[in-house]
C-alpha cells in the first residue's frame, strides 16, 4: 500500500512506524521542521516538510498514486479540509482524519445518518470516509473496562460471548506453577491463553510454557464464567456500588453519559439501591456544568481530589472504584496510585501512551487506557484492507490482535486449523462461520472456509504476513 500521512506528530509517527514494518510505501508530511528531521532520521519511508493542505505538493509527492490518505494535525479543520480537497480530485483514495472537537464529530455522524443523499454514488460526506475522535474512543475503553463484579482490562468482540480479560495470577493459586497445557484440567469451562505477561515482557503462549505467580494472562473466556477464573488465578470478585470520576471535561462527561445508560447487574448502575456516583472537577467552570448535566444523577464537586480533608469529609477512600480521566496523564497516574493507597482498591486512569500504561500497572493501577495508542489502533483498523475490521494492539504494541474476514481463494480456504498452524508467529482465538450468528471458540480439525471470520493475535512484526494468508 501507498499511504500519505499528514501531521508528523505522535500519532502521525506511530501510523508510520507500523505501516513501514509492514513494508508499505509511506509519505509523511508536516510543515513544522523538528517533526520532519525527526521523522527522517528514525523512519525509513518519504518525510516531506510542507503544508499537508496544498492539493500542488500532494500531487508532486504522488497522491494519485496512494491508496489511503491519513489526517492527523492538530488542527481538525486542515484535516477535514485536506481529506475534502483531496476527495475532490481522487474519490477513489481512502480517506480518514482525526477531528478532536466533539461536536464536529458527532453532528457529522448525525448528518450523514439524517442526509443519506450526502453519501449516495459512494461519496462520504465532507469526503471523509472515517471520523476518529480520541474523546469517544477512551470514553468507550473505560466504560467497556467497567462491569458489575470486576474491573480490568477488557476486549470485547461483536456477536461474541467471549471477551479477552487481563487477569492477574496470585501465589498459590490453582494456576500458579502449572504447565499451559494442564490448565484445562482445572476447569470444564472453555477458554484459552491469548497472551502472557513476565517481566515486562508480553509473549505468545506455547502448551509447554509454566505459568508462575506475577504473571499476567489474557485469557479468552465468556464473562458469566469469570468468577470461576479469578479464583483459579488467586482473585475475588468485587461489588462495584460507588464510583467516583475525576474530571469532568470532554472524556469525563462522555464516560459519566455512559455509565448511565450501562448495566451493572440487574439494573442500570444510577438506578441500583444504595449506588453512589459522584464527580470530582477542580475547574469551577467545568465543575457548574456538570452539576446542571447530571443533576440527580451524580453529586458533582469542586475540589481537589488529592486534598486530605476532602478526601476524609467525602469518604473517597471508602469508594469501590476511581475513575481519572483528566488531560493530564501523569497527574491521573499518580493521583489514582495516592487514592489506592488510602483504601480504594479499584482504578482506571487515562495515560498518554502504552509505555505510561506499563508504568501505571506497575503501580498497581487495574486499568490504563493509552490515549494516544486507542487512536493509532482505531485508524489501523480502517487501513488494513476490507477484509480487516479491527485491530487492537497488546501492551505496547509488540502482539496486534485482529478482526479478519477469510476471502476467496486465500492461502487458508479450505484448510483445517492444525494444518495453518505457526507456533510463536500467530494463534487464531476464535472464529465466526459463515452461516453461524455468532463467534465460537475452533477445534484443530474445524476447516476454515470464504467468509469466514477470524480473531488472531499475532506478533506486530509478522502481522501484515500472517494477515495475507487469510485475505
Amino acid at each position: 500500500m501507498k499511504i500519505f500521512i499528514i501531521g508528523a506528530g505522535f500519532t502521525g509517527i506511530q501510523l508510520a512506524k507500523r505501516f513501514v514494518d509492514g513494508r508499505n510505501d509511506v509519505v509523511l508530511i508536516d510543515n513544522n521542521k523538528d517533526a520532519v528531521a525527526y521523522a527522517e532520521n528514525r523512519l525509513d519511508c518519504g518525510a516531506i516538510l510542507a503544508d499537508g493542505n496544498n492539493l500542488a505538493v500532494l500531487e508532486d509527492a504522488g497522491i494519485a498514486d496512494a491508496d489511503a490518505l491519513v489526517c492527523v494535525t492538530a488542527d481538525d479543520e486542515v484535516n477535514m479540509i485536506t481529506c475534502s480537497l483531496v476527495d475532490s480530485v481522487y474519490p477513489k483514495i481512502l480517506k480518514i482524519a482525526r477531528v478532536r472537537n466533539y461536536a464536529y464529530y458527532i453532528n457529522t455522524a448525525e448528518a450523514a445518518k439524517k442526509h443519506s443523499s450526502f453519501t449516495k454514488n459512494n461519496r462520504p460526506l465532507y469526503g471523509i470516509d472515517f471520523m476518529v475522535n480520541p474523546d469517544f474512543e477512551a470514553a468507550q475503553a473505560i466504560v467497556n473496562s467497567i462491569e458489575k463484579n470486576s474491573i480490568m482490562d477488557s476486549l470485547k468482540f461483536d456477536n461474541s460471548p467471549y471477551e479477552i480479560l487481563r487477569i492477574n495470577v496470585v501465589a498459590d493459586s490453582p494456576f500458579d506453577g502449572t504447565a499451559l497445557k494442564n490448565l484445562w484440567k482445572l476447569t470444564d469451562k472453555k477458554f484459552l491463553v491469548a497472551y502472557i505477561e513476565r517481566g515486562g515482557v508480553t509473549s505468545l503462549p506455547y502448551g509447554e510454557t509454566i505459568v508462575n505467580a506475577g504473571d499476567v494472562l489474557g485469557l479468552l473466556l465468556e464473562r458469566q464464567h469469570l468468577e470461576e477464573f479469578l479464583n483459579l488465578c488467586g482473585s475475588k470478585i468485587k461489588n462495584i456500588s460507588k464510583i467516583a470520576l475525576v474530571g469532568a471535561g470532554r472524556i469525563g462527561t462522555l464516560v459519566a453519559e455512559r455509565l448511565g445508560e450501562k448495566q451493572l447487574g440487574e439494573k442500570k448502575f444510577f438506578r441500583r439501591q444504595r449506588a453512589k456516583f459522584v464527580i470530582i472537577e477542580s475547574d469551577a467552570e467545568r465543575a457548574s456544568v456538570a452539576e446542571e448535566k447530571f443533576a440527580g444523577v451524580a453529586k458533582v464537586f469542586n475540589a481537589d481530589v488529592t486534598e486530605e480533608g476532602f478526601i476524609e469529609e467525602e469518604e473517597i477512600d471508602d469508594f469501590d472504584l476511581l475513575i481519572c480521566s483528566t488531560s493530564n496523564y501523569e497527574q491521573n497516574i499518580v493521583t489514582a496510585a495516592y487514592i489506592e493507597s488510602l483504601g480504594v482498591e479499584n482504578s482506571i486512569v487515562l495515560v498518554a501512551s502504552d509505555a505510561y500504561g506499563a508504568i501505571a500497572h506497575r503501580l498497581g493501577i487495574d486499568v490504563a487506557i493509552p490515549v494516544r495508542d486507542t487512536v493509532v489502533d482505531s485508524i489501523m483498523s480502517h487501513l488494513r484492507g476490507s477484509s480487516v475490521s479491527g485491530i487492537h494492539t497488546v501492551n505496547g504494541g509488540f502482539l496486534e490482535i485482529v478482526e479478519v474476514k477469510v476471502g476467496e481463494n486465500s492461502k487458508v480456504e479450505g484448510k483445517k486449523l492444525m494444518e495453518i498452524s505457526d507456533p510463536g508467529k500467530f494463534l487464531i482465538l476464535m472464529g465466526h462461520k459463515k452461516d453461524e450468528e455468532s463467534y465460537a471458540k475452533l477445534s484443530g480439525a474445524s476447516v476454515l472456509n470464504a467468509g469466514d471470520k477470524l480473531v488472531v493475535i499475532t506478533t506486530k512484526t509478522d502481522s501484515q504476513h500472517v494477515l495475507e494468508r487469510f485475505e
